[in-house]
């Protein structure tokens, strides 16, 4: 069985409209990503720069709050990547809820060995907190240890 993954593909014909926000506070990319925030699957490509982690922001926060989903767990190739998903005022700028990361779960900024990380991920399996963010590495260590439906339920 052959599924189709829905994308959104963005190209620019850089007059500057892309980088206008709509009453929510998306740029047009975001605003289309946001659009097929129901999906199961979604491809974003656009170019670097253009608001990719906030439009995951946005999505993991309608699928938190109003599509029945536990907690979002954003998972970054590599830990500089990680401080875009920096806590974000998003209703500053229309958006009806902000980004929040509590600091003892961004796995990217805290110091440690990964063993101490994938402990600290599966604390926060077992909290009430909506959101943590960790490497690639980090999150395959704690399928390992955790088995895989450990995350069910979790975008």
């Amino acid at each position: 069985m052959t599924r189709t993954i829905p994308s959104v593909s963005v190209t620019y014909a850089q007059s500057g409209a892309s980088t206008k926000s709509n009453e929510l506070g998306m740029r047009v990319m975001q605003e289309r990503a946001y659009a097929r925030r129901g999906e199961q699957y979604l491809l974003i490509k656009s170019p670097p720069a253009s608001g990719k982690s906030r439009a995951l922001m946005f999505i993991a926060l309608d699928k938190i709050t109003h599509q029945g989903w536990r907690q979002a767990i954003i998972v970054v190739p590599e830990k500089s990547i990680g401080s875009s998903f920096a806590d974000e005022p998003l209703s500053q700028y229309g958006f009806w809820t902000d980004w929040v990361v509590e600091p003892r779960w961004n796995l990217c900024n805290a110091p440690g060995s990964d063993g101490g990380k994938v402990n600290a991920l599966g604390k926060f399996l077992e909290s009430g907190d909506k959101v943590l963010v960790c490497t690639h590495a980090t999150f395959r260590f704690a399928v390992d240890k955790f088995g895989v439906e450990a995350f069910d339920n979790r975008l």
